[in-house]
């Protein structure tokens, strides 16, 4: 057996076992926090199966950074404690080419994990939510009342007192007006507005001109409503996470948030966030192999002590980070990816003074 193959026989069986043991234990924790909503609101036992079902994905995605680091630290920790590094020591293989499998392991689960996010976690998540708010009766309804909307950078805004989602038609609706240098153009009151596949046609419309300081009162011209394209979604009752959409999705909304004016930066650190997060698994291989072997004794005890300390470490520093670059202390590229190169150096010093 090559010295390969006997590094991923003893480390794959034990990673793939911390994913489905940390994945299981998350599920557990969710359905307990719930079981009391469920059993009020007399949710069958397969319906409780089905939640728990559509929310393992994410339990994996969450048990994937631990799982590994603490399949990593034990491998290499039972290696010293059992003496079998010295023959590789002895033999002239330093610590990071023997690693080096695992590295590559880490960072080809990178890639793999967000891909599985996307894919997977994503749309698994949303049903799940939407399934439990149901049989919770926690639905919203997407209707909206006391709206007021930016578009066209600033350019127009959308009043209205009411949105139906179903009809997609809005009540009682102003909209202001401006030139490009943020002048006013003119205001169109309308008693409603009908959706029509890529525009608004206004029912009941007037609009009011200033010139020469007077009131021109006219229909509305038809170069003015074919501006008004800013699309129904803008004004429903819902606030998108960009946690828990896709990455085409969230570049929608944050391309839509730039269009209307609105800040973006939270979002934007967020979406930088599902690219900067899945690097965890690199990282925190190194950190494993830099913390492996502090021990002879207590092996398994040691190792994930040290994996859970490491991780919460990190996933704090990620939290300021984010934290910072919400409130634009940092830039939203460095409040996401800040953390990844951070412990990517604490990692190097780690491995430098690792035991060999």
């Amino acid at each position: 057996m090559t010295l390969l193959k006997y590094l991923y026989r003893k480390f794959i069986p034990l990673f793939l076992g911390s994913v489905l043991f940390f994945a299981f234990v998350l599920v557990l924790v969710d359905l307990f926090m719930n079981l009391w909503n469920f059993i009020s609101n007399q949710v069958p036992a397969l319906t409780v199966f089905k939640i728990m079902a559509l929310y393992f994905p994410k339990t994996i995605w969450y048990a994937m950074p631990i799982a590994i680091l603490f399949a990593v630290a034990y491998t290499l920790s039972d290696f010293y404690a059992n003496n079998e590094l010295i023959a590789v020591f002895a033999s002239g293989i330093p610590l990071i080419k023997f690693t080096t499998p695992l590295l590559i392991f880490a960072f080809t689960m990178s890639f793999a994990l967000f891909i599985f996010e996307d894919k997977v976690v994503v749309p698994t998540y949303a049903k799940k939510t939407l399934l439990q708010d149901q049989v919770l009766d926690k639905s919203k309804s997407l209707n909206n009342d006391k709206i007021v909307v930016i578009s066209d950078k600033g350019n127009i805004v959308y009043k209205a007192d009411f949105f139906d989602n179903e009809l997609k038609r809005l009540y009682a609706i102003y909209v202001v007006v401006r030139n490009e240098d943020k002048t006013l153009n003119c205001i169109i009151r309308a008693d409603s507005a009908l959706w029509m596949e890529d525009h608004w046609n206004l029912t009941g419309s007037v609009q009011y001109t200033l010139q020469d300081k007077t009131m021109i009162v006219s229909k509305p011209k038809e170069e003015i409503l074919s501006r008004l394209t800013e699309k129904p979604e803008t004004f429903r009752n819902n606030t998108v996470s960009v946690e828990t959409v896709n990455v085409k999705e969230s570049k929608e909304y944050i391309n839509h948030l730039k269009r209307i004016g609105l800040p973006y930066g939270e979002p934007l650190s967020v979406h930088y966030k599902k690219f900067a997060f899945p690097f965890i698994l690199f990282i925190v291989v190194f950190l494993s192999i830099g913390l492996s072997g502090k021990t002879r004794k207590n092996v398994m005890l040691i190792s994930l002590a040290s994996c859970i300390s490491a991780s919460v470490v990190y996933y704090v520093f990620q939290m300021v980070t984010m934290l910072m670059a919400k409130f634009g202390v940092l830039s939203p590229f460095l409040g996401a990816w800040l953390p990844v190169f951070l412990f990517v150096i604490l990692s190097i010093v780690l491995l430098k003074h690792a035991r060999t």
